[in-house]
């Protein structure tokens, strides 16, 4: 795990460099789903991940992005029992899709959002 957190640091920081921005969403969210499954999961790291994932992905309008990043912290507030939280989270990315519901990110959310609402 320690590895791929540096990895990932790595790649960051190259993906700054060159100007591929459009993949630092999707780094900061892996960082935060590397921090969840460490020996001793670091929750509140993941969390920051997650939101900078969230204002990375907005800032660019890379709505995909920001499906993924919305998904993974509605999971981790859903574990911490902010059930409220975590279905508003995710409702504002996920309402605003109007098509593509058969792709997997789509599918994962929707599902992730009927386990919100049944609580």
């Amino acid at each position: 795990m320690e590895q791929g957190l540096s990895l990932l640091a790595e790649a960051q920081t190259v993906v700054e460099a060159n100007g591929q921005g459009d993949l630092l969403a999707e780094a900061h969210r892996l960082q935060g789903e590397l921090l969840l499954r460490q020996a001793i999961p670091d929750a509140t790291q993941a969390e920051a991940c997650f939101q900078q994932a969230l204002t990375v992905a907005r800032r660019q309008r890379a709505k995909s992005w920001e499906l993924r990043a919305a998904t993974s912290l509605a999971r981790l507030l859903r574990k911490q029992g902010k059930i409220d939280e975590a279905r508003t989270t995710l409702s504002v990315t996920y309402n605003w899709f109007t098509e593509g519901f058969d792709t997997a990110d789509l599918k994962d959310a929707k599902a992730l959002l009927d386990e919100l609402r049944e609580n």
